[in-house]
């Protein structure tokens, strides 16, 4: 499953028999292949109409065989069989009818989806005459254009109401979803975030796979946590860490899970795939991504001090930029002032490394860094139990914030306190701590417990309320 928007591949290839058959491939461009389809499956001397209808739902089915790579993630090196029995009727180097030829030429980047989905519809038919199915007729299609229904009435007929057409699809070469690194523990980017999605929706089906906090492209404890399990229940080795035969795994099981090679598929929204690294940060750039990076730097000056200390602001500034530079000649990576995905892998192994080293516990005055993993409604560990103390320690001097009982589970009290604790700092109140919200309540603690410990009369820095 490719975690961007369909594309109308330049080639297609073609395995000529069933998919466990021992056949030859055939590789064509994909608007040879759609034009070989429906001169096999239907007759030119249809009405247009039936004909436009049945073309495009010869495109979106194969579209949608090559957007789910339902045979790549089976381990086959082709795209679609010739089989009728599963597939499209494919005869190799047969003639192809000039009408046929012709519509196809005009209509091959156009695909049906239903909509609230990106992914091509799975577009079953058969010849509604010696084989019936749930979906396109085409015999029947053929009687509806007689009755004067426009192409996409034929399609609403047999598919839906709810159904649309792509139009001017972008055609590409077909390229592999796999990527072209290992993901594990510190890696970030839209993979890792593509992972976590599928993960975090096999989890429904599959209980005791973790649920991962927050999908962001960081691949924390928690995504380890649940590629491990996944892993142990699919029987591969249980490394953790995502390689060819897991990504492919999670393909498989996620494009099973959510139907999507069926006509009653969950679908695909648009947030699922939408690209969140656009890429590397640089001087300019400003966000909560920007925030979480001047953290970790932060965090590494103090024990490095080649890094300089930055301001956890959300503004790439000249001041991150030395950073930045500063951490790429430390770690020898190349020196750029620009954040790249290379960085961050090393950024946050390297703070991972040091957070192995910390005892998770509360001490009173102590403060501990970001856990390395979002906490959230439903979290349990002892990162959350340092929370509610941290939280319950504020609301001793900070009307606005409510104490908590230190259970170590993140239960909808504890989710009513982050939000006030956001509120009042003026951090996204989203519920949700992560690195930035667990940072600005660790500093509001560790201000207001030295302020605890002032001569009378000396100001911790924030208006208390008693």
């Amino acid at each position: 499953m490719d975690a961007r928007l369909p594309y109308i591949p330049e080639t297609v290839t073609v395995h000529l028999g069933a998919p466990t058959e021992n056949a030859p491939n055939v590789t064509l461009p994909f608007v040879d292949y759609i034009a070989n389809v429906a001169s096999s499956e239907i007759y030119p001397t249809w009405p247009e109409s039936a004909i436009r209808a049945n073309i495009y739902a010869q495109i979106s089915f194969a579209l949608n065989r090559i957007y789910t790579e339902y045979y790549r993630v089976r381990g086959y090196d082709f795209d679609i069989t010739n089989s009728t029995a599963i597939d499209q009727y494919f005869v190799d180097g047969r003639d192809i009818y000039e009408n046929i030829s012709q519509i196809v030429s005009e209509i091959f980047d156009t695909y049906i989806v239903r909509r609230g989905s990106v992914e091509p519809l799975f577009a079953q038919f058969c010849n509604g005459t010696t084989v019936t199915c749930a979906g396109l007729s085409q015999w029947g299609s053929v009687s509806l254009a007689n009755e004067g229904y426009t192409p996409y009435e034929i399609l609403q007929y047999y598919y839906g109401e709810d159904i649309d057409l792509r139009e001017d699809t972008p055609v590409m070469g077909i390229t592999s979803s796999l990527p072209d690194r290992l993901l594990r523990l510190g890696t970030a980017g839209d993979d890792v975030r593509q992972i976590q999605i599928r993960l975090n929706r096999i989890s429904a089906n599959y209980p005791s796979i973790p649920k991962i906090a927050i999908p962001d492209g960081v691949f924390s404890f928690d995504t380890e946590d649940a590629v491990r399990r996944f892993q142990e229940v699919f029987s591969l080795p249980a490394d953790g860490i995502v390689g060819k035969s897991t990504w492919y795994a999670i393909q498989f099981i996620y494009n099973a899970v959510k139907r999507l090679s069926e006509l009653n598929s969950e679908g695909i929204a648009l947030s699922e795939v939408t690209q969140q690294y656009g890429g590397p940060l640089s001087e300019g750039s400003v966000g909560l991504e920007v925030q979480n990076v001047q953290y970790l730097l932060s965090y590494l000056s103090e024990f490095y001090n080649t890094i300089p200390p930055v301001s956890i602001d959300g503004v790439f500034g000249p001041a991150t930029t030395a950073a930045v530079a500063a951490f790429q000649s430390t770690f020898e990576l190349p020196v750029t002032g620009e954040f790249g995905f290379d960085d961050w892998d090393v950024l946050y192994r390297t703070y991972l490394g040091f957070l192995e080293t910390i005892p998770f516990e509360y001490v009173e005055g102590n403060v501990l860094p970001y856990p390395g993993i979002p906490l959230r409604l439903g979290s349990q560990d002892d990162s959350v139990r340092v929370l509610q103390e941290y939280l319950n320690f504020i609301s001793g001097s900070i009307d606005e914030i409510p104490s908590v009982s230190v259970t170590g589970y993140f239960g909808e009290q504890t989710q009513s306190a982050v939000l006030s604790a956001q509120r009042f700092l003026g951090i996204p109140d989203n519920g949700t701590v992560g690195s930035v919200t667990w940072n600005g309540i660790a500093d509001l603690y560790d201000d207001l417990y030295r302020g605890s410990r002032l001569g009378e009369g000396q100001y911790p820095g924030y208006d208390v309320g008693r």
